[in-house]
């Protein structure tokens, strides 16, 4: 198998709970978006601070950033429509900073990932990748990474034994075409195929492994575009 520059840098990073830096609009303000991963818990309304900043977001939808003051802020999770109250938590925003919270796991366990984004430019003709295991029933697993025709017999996965709620460090890559696929820890079996993914020169992505609405199998990929 060939084993291409995107898949020698995720082999090279380390897997932590949040990463990165910068991208915000400064001036006392930060930007947050909000990520809709929980399988189960049907559409829902961010409130931030007593404010509805989304409205009936559904499975695997994403809000746009939306500009926040860099202090304190409290975050309710409701189920669309409604007063009933799914999560609720603080939220820190730094000035400058730009956030990713994921509202994630089964609605029995509701929980929020948030994630310290980057979203400055990557170096010239590089993309910037990053991935997160957001699927609550797929267990642990490895992640390959090729290009598009490569087989996984005989190769070697960039990341092993990954748990739901880590995440890679962001990493440079060049552009073109890859294939990321998802497997059951120690075995080859795919749970998630992304087919050919084509990353352009200066796009910032994040791929999350996810549950099929409802809960379990087919898990799938939400790739999220923070920067053409």
């Amino acid at each position: 198998m060939k084993r291409n520059l995107l898949a020698l840098a995720l082999a090279a990073v380390a897997l932590t709970s949040g990463c990165g830096d910068g991208g915000g609009p400064g001036n006392g303000e930060g930007r947050v978006r909000f990520v809709h991963i929980s399988p189960d818990a049907g559409p829902v309304d961010i409130v931030l601070d007593g404010d509805t900043v989304a409205r009936s977001l559904s499975y695997a939808a994403a809000s746009e950033y939306l500009d926040a003051s860099a202090q304190g802020h409290t975050l309710q999770v409701s189920a669309a429509g409604t007063a009933t109250t799914l999560l609720d938590q603080d939220l820190t925003v730094a000035d400058g900073q730009d956030y990713t919270v994921l509202v994630a796991d089964t609605l029995a366990h509701l929980q929020t990932i948030v994630l310290t984004d980057d979203n400055g430019s990557p170096p010239a003709g590089k993309v910037k990748v990053r991935a997160v295991h957001g699927s609550p029933h797929a267990g642990a697993v490895d992640v390959y990474v090729t290009t598009p025709n490569d087989v996984l017999s005989g190769s070697t996965p960039v990341l092993t034994n990954v748990q739901f709620g880590q995440l890679s460090t962001y990493l440079d890559a060049d552009a073109g075409s890859y294939r990321v696929r998802v497997t059951t820890h120690g075995r080859t079996d795919v749970l998630i195929d992304s087919g050919d993914l084509t990353l352009l020169t200066g796009q910032v992505r994040t791929v999350i492994a996810i549950d099929a609405e409802g809960g379990g199998d087919a898990f799938d990929f939400l790739v999220l575009p923070d920067r053409d």
